[in-house]
């Protein structure tokens, strides 16, 4: 039966029991296909290169700003810091589908018009190198172009939004 079970694999609440208590960095990744913006709380994110510097970052396929990043050649990605719970509120829990989440924050365009948070400046702009999908996410592998410094400190985590509605399902 172990055996069968190994073939098989874990279902999805099995897995979900084994890393509901780990707490993933929250940052917002924002984007424009020159026409459109989107922005989004990302909780699958990840360094997976030293040298070069390569940044993964995973979006729902069924979200507003996974519309709008697959078509653009850059991403910012903006680390969020432990009080900023309200900015995680605004990209995690209103889609861009109904919502313009840029008029209720405030930004600047950086680079191609790309929407950068004010109140982020622990962030990266990134060139998008290659997309992979991962089921119902997908993974942008990032190459960091230019960074704005802000204080290094941990990033929100997952379980300090535990308690957002998601604007859609996973």
């Amino acid at each position: 039966m172990a055996a069968e079970r190994d073939q098989v694999g874990l279902t999805t609440e099995e897995f979900g029991a084994f890393v509901s208590g780990l707490d993933y960095p929250m940052v917002v990744v924002t984007a424009t296909d020159g026409t459109r913006r989107g922005g989004c709380l990302v909780g699958f994110s990840t360094q997976v290169s030293i040298d070069p510097p390569r940044l993964l970052v995973c979006l729902s396929d069924r979200n507003h700003t996974f519309g709008v990043a697959r078509h653009a050649h850059l991403l910012a990605v903006h680390v969020l810091e432990p009080d900023q719970h309200d900015l995680a509120e605004l990209f995690g829990s209103s889609t861009g589908d109904e919502v313009d989440k840029f008029t209720r924050c405030a930004w600047h365009p950086g680079p191609d018009g790309l929407p950068l948070l004010d109140d982020c400046p622990r962030r990266l702009v990134c060139r998008v190198l290659d997309t992979v999908p991962f089921g119902d996410h997908v993974g942008f592998v990032l190459q960091p172009l230019s960074g704005h410094d802000g204080p290094a400190e941990p990033a929100l985590g997952y379980q300090q939004v535990r308690d957002l509605e998601p604007g859609h399902e996973a």
